[in-house]
């Protein structure tokens, strides 16, 4: 008589899953930044398991200094990591690197998202080939919240891709809407497409077929039409659209004229005694300026379009500046976001479509090139 399997009461643990991926080792400061960070965003969101990808030993030693951000890491070792001057080519052959490593995390579901400050041309190009992009997006985008008159903008692509067609800009409107509705809380957030002119003649043919899908489509409520450089910072729209080389240049002439206008001003009240004693009159007002339009707070691109949450730190950001980005991370996974890239693609019948699969766009596409 055989006997009977022996069977164990044992509750065998569900494996973890975790919140986020962090690499631990990009940036130009990390892991202390990094770290920082973490200790912020700790407090923010209590409920997150982080896994940090990085050199154990150092972050173990790291962390001692940081018991919140402790509280909510689990640390995976990492043998290499990827400087900032790397070039994506060589940064995809380094096998054990902290960046590789977490975007291998995502793509196999241990984790939802990765936040990085690493080299982001790196970045993008193990994010394509390791977690992919999303059924019916031929190119991920690089989005992010920006400041303007009326309240905060989103606006991609910021650098992803140099030259777009017409289906590419229309995926970015969709992608954008979602942003917004995560990032800004919006649930019909405008949409504006970035002209030379609002008038509906103006712009190239791609501008005018992108248009011509958002008018008759689902986002056709939503559609504002074109908008002007002027109109981002005005806040004609919750979203503006426009390719990457186009969105890259407005970004970092938004940055500039920043640094001017607070260089004009501070030039202006170095002046004289009087100009002085003015400064302190209005200081209360320029500081609650500076703090409205900290870079800080706008920390954190999201490359929108991939099967899992990718988002980018600016290299150079503090702890402050860190934990921004680690809320976007959580703002895009918190209110699924590719859930609902997903629903509006196969609204308007995007989602399967044939062209999108080896990731060509319907129209005739040029190659994609990440830019600074």
């Amino acid at each position: 008589m055989s006997e009977a399997p022996i069977t164990s009461n044992a509750t065998v643990k569900p494996p973890q899953v975790y919140t986020l991926a962090v690499d631990a080792m990009g940036g130009d400061q990390a892991p202390d930044i990094v770290l920082a960070g973490l200790e912020l965003a700790a407090d923010r969101h209590p409920q997150a398991r982080v896994l940090l990808i990085g050199d154990e030993a150092l972050l173990r030693r790291s962390l001692m200094a940081y018991p919140k951000a402790a509280s909510i890491c689990d640390i995976r070792h990492a043998p290499a990591s990827i400087s900032m001057d790397m070039k994506p080519t060589s940064a995809l052959r380094v096998r054990g690197s902290s960046l590789r490593m977490a975007m291998e995390v995502v793509a196999s579901g241990e984790a939802q998202g990765v936040v990085s400050a690493g080299n982001s041309g790196a970045m993008l190009a193990l994010a394509k080939i390791i977690v992919r992009t999303l059924p019916g997006i031929s190119r991920p985008a690089m989005a992010a919240v920006q400041p303007s008159g009326r309240g905060d903008v989103v606006m991609l692509d910021l650098g992803a891709n140099i030259a777009c067609d017409s289906r590419n800009l229309v995926e970015f409107a969709v992608m954008g809407e979602a942003f917004a509705q995560a990032a800004l809380g919006l649930s019909k957030p405008t949409i504006g497409l970035l002209n030379v002119g609002s008038e509906e003649l103006k712009g190239d043919e791609r501008l005018r077929q992108a248009a011509e899908r958002l008018r008759e489509g689902v986002l056709s409520e939503q559609f504002h039409g074109f908008v002007e450089g002027h109109d981002i910072t005005a806040g004609t729209t919750d979203v503006v659209v426009t390719d990457g080389f186009t969105g890259n240049i407005a970004l970092k002439t938004g940055e500039g004229a920043l640094k001017l206008a607070f260089g004009l001003l501070k030039r202006v009240f170095q002046t004289n005694l009087i100009t002085r004693l003015g400064y302190l009159l209005v200081r209360p007002g320029l500081e609650r300026m500076r703090e409205w339009i900290d870079p800080r707070r706008y920390n954190g691109a999201l490359f929108v379009g991939l099967a899992g949450i990718v988002v980018k730190s600016h290299g150079g950001a503090d702890g402050e500046g860190f934990a921004a980005a680690v809320d976007v991370a959580m703002d895009a996974v918190e209110h699924k976001l590719n859930d609902k890239i997903r629903h509006r693609l196969d609204q308007l019948g995007m989602l399967n479509d044939e062209s999108t699969k080896a990731g060509i766009s319907s129209d005739t596409a040029a190659e994609a090139q990440p830019v600074g």
